[in-house]
């Protein structure tokens, strides 16, 4: 067997997995969510959850990796005792990858793709209008769509076909330092705008008046599931990276470091954007349209905007592919480890398949837009997103937690001595009950609220049959952590 590749530093390792927690969740849903919610009550929230909710299941992924090994696809294998059925999460986790690549890919295109058009112009002079209808058109343009996600795929691979320290380390080393340069930068240049004032204030000090008017569960329930979903957490991508990590330090002290990491491009961003909007009387909680309409507008109205604008989507588009270099990692992992592919052949079948599968949300804005699964108004994105961000990542993070907390999963003991392994802030003793019982029923909770406050707007006859399909995947999560495999044989 191979020997497993490693990190060549601490500072590669905390660099690569904070690049795949920081994406556009951070630099695209953060600020907007902060400006529908209220301003810095949301934020003071957000951070409570990231430490109590996030941390716990971001340790249980990392020791996960690091004790087996392996990567989603073998790791529950290597660990769980005979007759558990973790293992079966495996394909859920390897699907939710993929997935989640069939829409990311899109979206990292349109980072690049609008660094592009900031740095040659084309949006200098252009009015709310044209600027709305030019997001329009390039949505329906396929051929543009497809060339931009192109090149962002062959950009990822390309980096993750060198290897883990020539490729993936070395690179999103220097992609995330260019990323945290720039995010200082443009905070400093929108923080001294004339007008910023009042935007760092509604960001920055708390106002329960402002958090009563977007309806106080409504805000503990956006903070509770933005802090959860921020990290990346429950479809291995983090994993993967544990299972490349050496043993000298502990992973309570790692994580804590990629998770101030995280939220401190998250919280930079809406210091980039919050003041910016207020500065140019803009709605800061105009919801996803914020980055690609909103801020184009802001950007044309802001001297040197054509220099600041190619700035902030080169920064979008180094988050972007650093969450798409660490799940093509992870995609490339399970080729490896499944059929002892060569990392060459596993870059080279996942080039093609990627393109292919990515190919049905570019079309959904197109030829294919009448395919609206989850209601009049949605498309192929939209539901790709769903299956991902509502479902595989909230029940993947649940049974990581329950393995590690759970006697018929690895069990806590194992758990605690691969976290605890090395030097650093070691992990509690006394949190098992926690980890087994509240982290659980918190997740399930913000699950079953997220199907409930999508489809109920959309009427009965989408509530009812999805809200079934829910409950069942949550029974079906309960019987992989809980059930008993009769089977003998090893599946290791």
């Amino acid at each position: 067997m191979k020997e497993r590749e490693t990190f060549g530093s601490r500072l590669g390792f905390i660099l690569v997995s904070a690049g795949c927690a920081i994406g556009l969740g951070n630099v695209w849903k953060f600020p907007y969510m902060t400006g529908k919610y209220g301003g810095a009550a949301f934020v003071l929230i957000y951070l409570v959850f990231l430490v109590v909710l996030g941390l716990p299941i971001l340790v249980s992924e990392f020791a996960v990796g690091r004790a087996s090994r392996k990567s989603t696809a073998k790791a529950f294998h290597e660990l769980e005792p005979e007759g558990s059925n973790f293992h079966k999460y495996s394909y859920m986790g390897m699907i939710g990858n993929y997935v989640l690549m069939m829409f990311y890919t899109m979206v990292a295109g349109w980072t690049l793709y609008y660094g592009y058009v900031m740095a040659t112009g084309k949006l200098q002079g252009a009015d709310s209008v044209q600027i709305t209808e030019f997001f329009g058109n390039f949505q329906k343009s396929t051929g543009t769509m497809t060339f931009w996600m192109v090149l962002a795929v062959f950009l990822a691979f390309g980096i993750c076909s060198l290897g883990l320290q020539n490729g993936v380390e070395r690179i999103t080393k220097v992609m995330m330092l260019c990323l945290l340069g720039l995010i200082v930068v443009l905070a400093v240049h929108s923080a001294t705008l004339d007008g910023a004032v009042e935007g760092i204030k509604f960001y920055l000090i708390p106002n329960f008046e402002n958090m009563k008017e977007a309806g106080i569960g409504n805000v503990i329930f956006g903070a509770m599931s933005q802090a959860f979903f921020t990290l990346s957490i429950g479809i291995g991508a983090m994993e993967i990276f544990g299972s490349y990590m050496k043993k000298d330090l502990t992973l309570a002290g790692e994580s804590l470091s990629i998770l101030v990491l995280d939220t401190f491009v998250a919280l930079m961003a809406g210091m980039i954007i919050i003041p910016a909007c207020f500065a140019f009387n803009v709605e800061p909680g105009a919801g996803p349209g914020l980055v690609f309409i909103t801020l184009p507008n802001v950007f044309n109205q802001m001297m040197g905007g054509r220099l600041w604008g190619a700035l902030f989507f080169l920064f979008m588009a180094c988050a972007a592919l650093s969450t798409v270099v660490a799940v093509f990692e992870n995609i490339l992992s399970f080729a490896i480890d499944l059929w002892g592919w060569s990392r060459k052949k596993a870059v080279m079948v996942n080039i093609v398949l990627v393109i292919i599968l990515s190919m049905p949300a570019i079309l959904g804005f197109g030829p294919w837009s009448g395919i609206q699964i989850l209601g009049e108004g949605t498309n192929i994105m939209d539901l790709e997103d769903f299956i991902v961000s509502n479902n595989i990542l909230p029940l993947g993070s649940v049974l990581f937690v329950l393995f590690c907390a759970s006697k018929r999963g690895w069990g806590w003991k194992n758990f605690l001595k691969e976290a605890n392994t090395g030097k650093g802030v070691k992990f509690p003793a006394g949190i098992r009950m926690y980890m087994l019982w509240v982290i659980p029923v918190v997740v399930s909770v913000i699950y079953l609220k997220g199907y409930y406050d999508m489809f109920k707007p959309k009427g009965m006859e989408y509530l009812v049959p999805w809200m079934i399909i829910g409950v069942a995947m949550l029974a079906l999560v309960v019987w992989i952590a809980f059930g008993h495999n009769k089977s003998k044989k090893d599946r290791s």
